[in-house]
Protein backbone atom coordinates (compact mmCIF):
# COMPACT_ATOMS: atom_id res chain seq x y z
CA UNK A 1 0.00 0.00 0.00
CA UNK A 2 2.76 2.45 0.92
CA UNK A 3 5.12 1.37 -1.86
CA UNK A 4 2.58 2.42 -4.49
CA UNK A 5 2.71 5.96 -3.09
CA UNK A 6 6.50 6.34 -2.99
CA UNK A 7 8.64 8.16 -5.59
CA UNK A 8 12.35 7.88 -6.44
CA UNK A 9 14.67 10.79 -5.72
CA UNK A 10 18.37 10.98 -6.55
CA UNK A 11 20.98 13.00 -4.63
CA UNK A 12 24.58 13.83 -5.53
CA UNK A 13 27.52 13.48 -3.16
CA UNK A 14 27.39 16.31 -0.63
CA UNK A 15 23.80 17.24 -1.45
CA UNK A 16 21.38 17.78 1.42
CA UNK A 17 18.49 15.34 1.42
CA UNK A 18 16.84 17.22 4.29
CA UNK A 19 17.94 20.28 6.27
CA UNK A 20 17.72 20.74 10.03
CA UNK A 21 15.21 23.40 10.98
CA UNK A 22 13.26 23.24 7.73
CA UNK A 23 9.84 21.72 7.22
CA UNK A 24 9.65 17.99 6.70
CA UNK A 25 8.62 16.66 3.31
CA UNK A 26 8.22 13.08 4.36
CA UNK A 27 9.83 9.72 4.93
CA UNK A 28 12.91 8.41 3.10
CA UNK A 29 14.22 4.89 2.47
CA UNK A 30 17.72 4.66 1.04
CA UNK A 31 17.84 2.31 -1.95
CA UNK A 32 21.45 2.87 -3.01
CA UNK A 33 24.23 5.01 -1.61
CA UNK A 34 25.08 6.31 1.82
CA UNK A 35 24.14 9.37 3.89
CA UNK A 36 24.82 10.83 7.31
CA UNK A 37 22.55 12.64 9.74
CA UNK A 38 24.14 15.73 11.29
CA UNK A 39 22.63 17.74 14.12
CA UNK A 40 23.92 21.25 14.68
CA UNK A 41 24.01 22.08 18.38
CA UNK A 42 23.26 25.53 19.77
CA UNK A 43 27.04 26.22 19.96
CA UNK A 44 27.36 25.62 16.20
CA UNK A 45 29.12 22.25 16.47
CA UNK A 46 27.76 19.60 14.09
CA UNK A 47 27.43 16.11 15.54
CA UNK A 48 27.01 12.95 13.48
CA UNK A 49 23.96 11.24 14.93
CA UNK A 50 23.60 8.42 12.41
CA UNK A 51 24.85 6.96 9.14
CA UNK A 52 22.43 5.40 6.68
CA UNK A 53 22.89 2.85 3.90
CA UNK A 54 20.63 0.74 1.69
CA UNK A 55 17.34 -0.26 3.38
CA UNK A 56 17.84 2.29 6.20
CA UNK A 57 15.16 4.92 6.65
CA UNK A 58 14.63 8.29 8.29
CA UNK A 59 12.10 11.09 8.48
CA UNK A 60 9.32 9.16 10.17
CA UNK A 61 8.54 12.07 12.51
CA UNK A 62 7.68 14.21 9.50
CA UNK A 63 4.94 11.71 8.65
CA UNK A 64 3.14 12.39 11.91
CA UNK A 65 3.40 16.16 12.31
CA UNK A 66 4.40 19.19 10.33
CA UNK A 67 7.30 20.18 12.60
CA UNK A 68 10.80 21.03 11.41
CA UNK A 69 13.60 18.55 10.75
CA UNK A 70 15.63 17.67 13.83
CA UNK A 71 18.82 17.03 11.81
CA UNK A 72 20.24 17.45 8.33
CA UNK A 73 20.86 14.36 6.20
CA UNK A 74 23.65 14.68 3.65
CA UNK A 75 24.48 12.23 0.84
CA UNK A 76 28.01 10.85 1.31
CA UNK A 77 27.96 9.38 -2.21
CA UNK A 78 25.42 9.32 -5.03
CA UNK A 79 22.25 8.20 -3.25
CA UNK A 80 18.79 7.14 -4.38
CA UNK A 81 15.86 7.24 -1.98
CA UNK A 82 12.22 6.27 -2.05
CA UNK A 83 10.18 9.14 -0.62
CA UNK A 84 6.72 9.04 0.92
CA UNK A 85 5.00 12.35 1.57
CA UNK A 86 3.06 13.03 4.75
CA UNK A 87 -0.19 13.47 2.82
CA UNK A 88 0.11 10.09 1.10
CA UNK A 89 1.06 8.42 4.39
CA UNK A 90 -1.94 9.82 6.27
CA UNK A 91 -4.24 8.71 3.48
CA UNK A 92 -2.81 5.18 3.68
CA UNK A 93 -3.26 5.09 7.47
CA UNK A 94 -6.91 5.92 7.06
CA UNK A 95 -7.22 2.94 4.70
CA UNK A 96 -5.35 0.38 6.88
CA UNK A 97 -5.84 0.48 10.65
CA UNK A 98 -3.57 -2.54 11.32
CA UNK A 99 -0.67 -0.76 9.61
CA UNK A 100 -1.31 2.25 11.85
CA UNK A 101 -0.92 0.10 14.98
CA UNK A 102 2.32 -1.51 13.74
CA UNK A 103 3.84 1.87 12.89
CA UNK A 104 2.93 3.30 16.29
CA UNK A 105 4.54 0.31 18.01
CA UNK A 106 7.78 0.80 16.06
CA UNK A 107 7.86 4.51 16.86
CA UNK A 108 7.41 3.73 20.55
CA UNK A 109 10.39 1.32 20.42
CA UNK A 110 12.56 3.97 18.75
CA UNK A 111 11.54 6.59 21.29
CA UNK A 112 12.45 4.26 24.16
CA UNK A 113 15.86 3.56 22.58
CA UNK A 114 16.46 7.28 22.18
CA UNK A 115 15.58 7.93 25.82
CA UNK A 116 17.94 5.16 26.93
CA UNK A 117 20.85 7.00 25.31
CA UNK A 118 20.29 10.17 27.35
Amino acid sequence: LLAKRMVDRKYDTGQAIVNQGQGGEGFFIIITGKAEALRERSDGVKVNVNTFGPTDYFGELALLDDGVRTASVIALEPTTCLVLTRWDFLSALRDDVEMSVLILQELAKRFRRALDTL
